[in-house]
């Protein structure tokens, strides 16, 4: 193990990264567009955006049709998914490595997100990664993950504490100053083949 990295970190980084990028590789543009202006309607301007967790870029794919002029920048754990991301498509910013150890400029992006990869996060890893994400933005978070009202452990291809379940939306505004601005559930029978799994998300904005 990386001594750099927890056994979750090292999982993503290293031993699930090319699977994942297989796994990952093909999305139907419209329904993922869809999916975003929904997300982001009451979110107003968005000039910067941040993405802490990007895999090969399937969101950036996607903002980049639904917000063209945006500049945008990603955290990613996994060099391979990294170097697909950062050949495929312009960045502004990019760092590979965890969301922790990331050392980005603070408030300096309009919307911070993360899609799918809190719940891969060890429940006591939460608030740090929370933090990070809290502090790179100046005006408005998101987050989807799997819901569930009380924290739960979810055996993941086999492998357990690899996903964990819970009430993402609730701590974060238990942990931060923000109000919530909206949410919503992309229900996977509709949104599968975007790559959004029957996430809930919620839009936050820095009070």
């Amino acid at each position: 193990m990386d001594k750099n990295f927890n056994e979750q970190q090292q999982f993503w980084a290293k031993e699930y990264s090319l699977d994942y990028i297989k796994k990952n590789s093909e999305f139907d543009s419209k329904l993922g567009i869809e999916a975003w202006k929904i997300m982001l309607h009451k979110a107003g301007d968005i000039a910067s955006l941040l993405e802490c967790g990007s895999n090969i870029g399937r969101n950036i794919g996607f903002l980049n049709a639904a917000l063209p002029d945006a500049k945008k920048s990603i955290i990613e754990i996994s060099i391979p998914a990294y170097n697909y991301l950062t050949n495929k498509h312009i960045l502004h910013r990019s760092f590979n490595g965890s969301i922790v150890e990331s050392d980005l400029e603070q408030n300096s992006f309009d919307l911070v997100f993360t899609i799918g990869v809190l719940i891969h996060i060890s429940p006591e890893d939460l608030i740090s990664n929370m933090t990070k994400i809290f502090n790179y933005s100046k005006k408005h978070i998101l987050i989807g993950e799997y819901f569930n009202r009380t924290p739960v452990m979810i055996e993941y291809q086999g492998q357990q504490n690899k996903l964990f379940k819970r009430d993402f939306g609730k701590l974060f505004i238990e942990n931060f100053n923000v109000r919530l601005l909206d949410y919503g559930f992309l229900w996977g029978h509709i949104y599968d083949s975007a790559g959004f799994d029957d996430i809930t998300w919620w839009l936050f904005e820095k009070k």
